[in-house]
């Protein structure tokens, strides 16, 4: 595997641990800073409005820079910001620094994205890509459970500073191994806006910040379905996170190699009928536990699968402005985020169980696998009016 791929891996675990790590230590924040949990959980929602906000600026702003000073730029963002959390002492310091710790997010990756491409072997685009995202699986798997331990055990705000260490690593790897690109081709950022007169980016966006909320739905209240339904204890929740992120491991990669194999589009579109099953099929096996794990392990995958597919697929759909629709995707999928868990816990609220977000999730999928059918018959139009202008 090329050092110069690793490299972008660490930094996407960097900030894998900065998104993530703020759901396991909540309630010692909670505790330490005298506030209540729903208003410590701002720090979560705070942080995906830097992602929405910071992915097209931070491209824009730096579009004519060499790709490898951008990525370092960023993961100093990274470094600085989460220290800065680390060290603030008072909630209006933490909603800033948290803030300004996910500017760098969409930018990062979207960028990376278009980086691991071009570094890849021809026929291995997507391979490539899905080895800069294992960097968010890993930090599910090893990243987050360590913090959430150090945060329990010693204190939250040593959690954050590993993190600015990790980012401090990822600088230096970014440096040494990554070999210097050229700008963007995108002349200016006015110019790349275009890309959104087109349809298919539009119909893309949809898939992302509606289509992958299912796996949202259903992820945010996993804790709940799995001591509430299944009847595991709270103390094995985080193994069972764990499982989860084994299963995102295993379907990043699965999802490179088949976006590799077919269509970035038929792969999405494959793959989003899966996670329907997948939800259904967990509302059923979630009461014995042998299975409950089993579907946490492949629900997990299949819904890590669909992040290289979708990267490669806006990519296609926006030549000439890769890095900032690449950005923007990660931006859409943070609205998924935002939108799956909110349209998950109204059921539950309503009284249905814990079960009922399943439903919520698969009803998502089912819009997102509808926008790739919109988006095939886009391909086809737009193809046969190439052939009659040829």
């Amino acid at each position: 595997m090329k050092l110069s791929l690793i490299s972008l891996t660490i930094g996407g675990f960097s900030i894998g641990m900065t998104e993530f790590l703020m759901m396991g230590v909540l309630p010692d924040l909670s505790r330490s800073l005298h506030v209540s949990i729903p208003t410590a959980g701002h720090l979560i929602s705070i942080y995906a409005l830097g992602v929405v906000i910071g992915a097209p600026l931070m491209v824009g702003l730096t579009s004519h820079l060499p790709p490898k000073k951008v990525l370092i730029g960023l993961m100093l963002m990274v470094l600085v910001f989460n220290g800065l959390f680390a060290l603030a002492p008072n909630y209006p310091l933490l909603l800033a620094a948290r803030f300004l710790a996910g500017l760098p997010h969409g930018a990062f990756f979207g960028i990376g994205a278009v980086v691991a491409s071009k570094l890849a072997d021809p026929g291995r685009e997507a391979r490539a890509v899905s080895v800069m995202f294992a960097g968010l699986t890993v930090a599910n798997i090893i990243g987050v459970p360590l913090g959430t331990y150090i945060g329990h055990n010693l204190s939250w705000r040593l959690s954050f500073l590993l993190i600015a260490a990790v980012a401090l690593v990822a600088v230096v790897a970014i440096k040494i191994w990554l070999p210097a690109l050229k700008a963007a081709s995108e002349a200016s950022f006015v110019k790349s806006l275009k890309i959104f007169k087109q349809p298919g980016l539009w119909i893309i966006i949809g898939i992302s910040s509606i289509g992958t909320g299912g796996m949202f739905a259903w992820i945010s209240y996993i804790a709940p379905l799995m001591t509430e339904v299944a009847g595991f204890g709270n103390n094995t929740i985080t193994i069972i996170m764990v499982i989860a992120g084994l299963g995102m491991a295993v379907g990043n990669f699965t999802g490179g190699r088949l976006a590799d194999r077919f269509s970035p589009l038929i792969t999405t579109c494959a793959l989003l009928i899966c996670m329907i099953l997948a939800l259904l099929a967990t509302v059923a096996l979630v009461h014995f536990k042998t299975t409950a794990i089993g579907m946490t392990f492949i629900t997990g995958a299949i819904g890590f699968s669909v992040i290289a597919p979708m990267q490669m697929l806006i990519m296609q759909e926006a030549k000439g402005a890769e890095m900032l629709a690449s950005s923007v995707l990660q931006a859409s999928s943070n609205m998924g985020n935002a939108l799956g868990a909110f349209l998950g816990g109204l059921p539950i609220a309503a009284g249905f169980g814990y079960t009922s977000p399943e439903y919520v999730g698969a009803g998502l999928a089912f819009c997102g696998f509808l926008f790739c059918l919109i988006l095939m018959q886009v391909h086809k139009q737009q193809q046969k009016a190439q052939v009659v202008l040829q």
